[in-house]
């Protein structure tokens, strides 16, 4: 399993609001990035993105800052096809 730091902002527009609003909790995008089923990288914003399975069974992609070697910044996270 790796090992990383996530950074969440609980503050109004912060980080946990917007991917409250693609009804995502922290511990859904932590579960991915714990246990990724893939990676790449975005083509609209060239950032890392990984993608896994939540708790639940969704497949979600999550759009993410690497701030150094074991610590990322989730920007936004939603549902895609398998």
């Amino acid at each position: 399993m790796p090992y990383f730091e996530i950074i969440w902002n609980d503050e109004p527009g912060g980080n946990v609001e917007h991917i409250a609003e693609h009804d995502l909790e922290p511990e859904d995008i932590e579960e991915v990035f714990f246990n990724p089923m893939d990676r790449n990288v975005s083509r609209s914003s060239g950032l890392p993105i990984v993608f896994g399975f939540t708790p639940d069974g969704r497949y979600i992609m999550v759009v993410y800052e690497q701030i150094d070697d074991v610590t990322v910044y989730p920007v936004t996270a939603y549902d895609v096809e398998e």
